[in-house]
């Protein structure tokens, strides 16, 4: 059972009780310090093995940035105004959720996954693949499957 957990009580109880957790639009840093570190050690407290962290990362490769963040603003901007997710904006060092879609190139997309699983991401999704042109969520796709067969040597 992953629970979409991203505030202190929430992640103390998704510890001492569920599989993990399935944060979206999160940073690497905020991941680390307030997402990983408090689940991992309520599971300890609880007894539990370490906790899955599937990080929900929407993103695209493309090279047409300008039109996959105007693209993005449209889609997160709703989550610029709820509670949990602002706070965990800004401890992401973001201004907005818009600021936390990963766009660019092959190596800008394989470069933020390293940085989530170097944060303690056991997991990482991308959603939202689809901002820009199917051409360009086929790159995504294939950038992604490259990373988790490398993964997987």
């Amino acid at each position: 059972i992953l629970v979409a957990a991203m505030g202190p009580q929430a992640l103390r109880v998704t510890g001492e009780l569920a599989d993990g957790t399935l944060p979206f639009l999160i940073g690497p840093k905020a991941l680390a310090e307030h997402v990983v570190a408090p689940l991992t050690t309520a599971a300890e407290r609880a007894g539990r093995p370490a906790p899955r962290i599937t990080v929900l990362v929407p993103g695209v490769v493309t090279a047409e940035v300008d039109a996959a963040r105007a693209a993005a603003t449209a889609q997160t901007a709703f989550y610029d105004d709820i509670p949990s997710y602002a706070r965990v904006i800004e401890l992401s060092g973001a201004a907005r959720a818009a600021d936390l879609v990963v766009i660019g190139d092959e190596e800008l997309i394989a470069a933020r996954v390293a940085e989530y699983f170097a944060a303690g991401a056991t997991e990482v999704v991308f959603s939202q693949t689809d901002l820009t042109t199917p051409q360009d969520q086929r790159r995504t796709w294939e950038v992604l499957g490259d990373l988790r067969r490398s993964r997987v040597r």
